[in-house]
């Protein structure tokens, strides 16, 4: 994890949630889903291992995810982002997830890319993006020289076979190539930028998720949550082993 590797074999992913932002959805699924993460990664059950041919190797995984829904608002999001990716709660994060409800359909999909500009839409109070206004990108801008896509580094094709492995076959699972220009994206673009200026590895992905909120769907999507957490840290790991040489698996 370049600079931020750690001593300890204990690995950091933080997850966010957003809170309510339309009339008819007023509990926001990904909320509900973060705040249902446990802190650590739990064990893969006998069932499962005895599912996969081949099971990494994986070390300790701490989840943080924080503590309050983040408010469907540009300012808030683009004045908190930073802090992620500081020492969080004593802690450095090796890989974030960023919840986000979609629209009323039942597939559940990982942003592979998020957008510098093409934000028109209001956010929770009523309040557009400043960045778009005319005028608004000379360079003073806070995302002036940085690219109009940013792609997470992220091996999302592998990343989404593990997922698959790992959970049930009735399970829509997909990669998308565009968040949808709205506070998605945008936290998305933010977390991603943040790491570019710093030069740090963009290990960070959007999980879109339905917007359903029953508490079926919400354990359905915690199940997948963790699922999506084991894989990146297994792809992770593997990516490592194979660079060094020594890929962690076990038979």
């Amino acid at each position: 994890m370049g600079s931020q590797a750690k001593d300890t074999k204990e690995l950091t992913v933080l997850v966010t949630g957003f809170g309510p932002f339309r009339d008819q959805y007023p509990v926001n699924p990904s909320w509900e889903i973060a705040k249902s993460l446990p802190s650590h990664l739990p064990p893969l059950r006998a069932k499962d291992v005895s599912a996969r041919r081949t099971v990494v190797d994986i070390p300790s995984v701490r989840i943080l995810v924080h503590p309050t829904p983040i408010r469907v608002n540009y300012k808030v999001v683009r004045e908190l982002v930073p802090s992620f990716w500081s020492t969080y709660e004593g802690h450095n994060v090796d890989i974030a997830i960023h919840i986000g409800m979609a629209g009323p359909r039942p597939f559940y999909q990982i942003e592979r890319r998020a957008h510098r500009t093409g934000y028109k839409s209001k956010d929770v109070d009523g309040a557009l993006l400043e960045d778009e206004e005319e005028g608004g990108h000379d360079q003073d801008w806070i995302w002036h020289g940085l690219p109009d896509e940013i792609t997470t580094e992220l091996d999302l094709d592998d990343v989404l076979g593990r997922w698959k492995e790992h959970s049930a076959e009735d399970m829509d699972l997909r990669i998308s190539e565009d968040a949808g220009r709205y506070l998605c994206d945008f936290i998305y673009y933010s977390s991603l930028s943040t790491l570019s200026r710093q030069k740090r590895p963009r290990k960070v992905v959007f999980f879109h998720v339905p917007c359903e909120a029953s508490e079926k769907d919400i354990s359905q999507g915690r199940e997948l949550a963790l699922n999506l957490i084991r894989s990146i840290v297994e792809s992770e790991v593997m990516e490592k082993g194979v660079a060094e040489g020594e890929p962690t698996v076990k038979a």
